[in-house]
């Protein structure tokens, strides 16, 4: 089934969108760890420490997540100047590697989702221990 250039043209406004979502994720991250590095340097609190680990492993998955993503809009371009260039031997394998991409890059967004619940968990236990 020969590839039209309209097919991976559908991908761009999704990539777009979900950089959106990953950038604020991001920024949201980065000026959280940088108040809980200021409460830890301050008071030495373990608790902080504890969200800091969580974070990083989160900041990591999120760069993840714009990588596979930004190779998916590249393999995206790919297939469409291959289908332009009546190459559909490369448009059709771009095009296919570009949707595995996006979706492991959608899986990596929902185990980072898992984990961002780890931090939340971090402070309820913390909570519960300072029970009256």
């Amino acid at each position: 089934m020969p590839l039209e250039v309209s097919t991976p043209a559908l991908l761009f406004p999704a990539i777009s969108l979900l950089f959106l979502s990953y950038t604020n994720r991001f920024l949201h991250l980065s000026a959280l760890i940088r108040k809980l590095h200021g409460d830890w340097s301050e008071r030495g609190d373990c608790l902080a420490r504890q969200q800091i680990e969580n974070l990083r492993k989160r900041l990591v998955l999120i760069r993840f997540m714009q990588l596979l993503g930004a190779l998916s809009l590249l393999l995206c371009v790919v297939s469409m100047v291959s289908v332009i260039g009546s190459a559909q031997w490369i448009a059709v394998p771009a095009f296919w590697v570009a949707l595995l991409l996006m979706g492991c890059s959608l899986a990596s967004l929902v185990w980072e989702i898992w984990i961002s619940g780890g931090a939340l968990r971090i402070l309820l236990a913390a909570m519960e221990e300072k029970k009256p």
